[in-house]
């Protein structure tokens, strides 16, 4: 295991710390937990986009489309 010095401006810090206990986990453990999900959303994104470099341009405007059927605006989910 690897250990990372991380310069954070005072307010963040305290913010993390009482999120951290908010939680019920150490500084250390949320921290951990953020770039654990950073990573998986960054994953995400280039497998989207590898596949997205191969996939039928119209097929996906058409899966957007539906989407945006069912999730309006406000944010809230519709079911057809």
């Amino acid at each position: 295991m690897s250990t990372l010095t991380v310069r954070l401006p005072d307010d963040k810090h305290t913010r993390l710390k009482a999120l951290a206990r908010h939680r019920n986990i150490s500084l250390n453990k949320l921290i951990e937990e953020i770039s654990t999900q950073v990573i998986a959303e960054f994953d995400t994104e280039v497998r989207f986009r590898a596949l997205a470099a191969t996939g039928d341009v119209q097929q996906g405007l058409e899966l957007l489309n539906k989407l945006d059927a069912h999730w309006p605006s406000d944010g809230r989910i519709t079911h057809a």
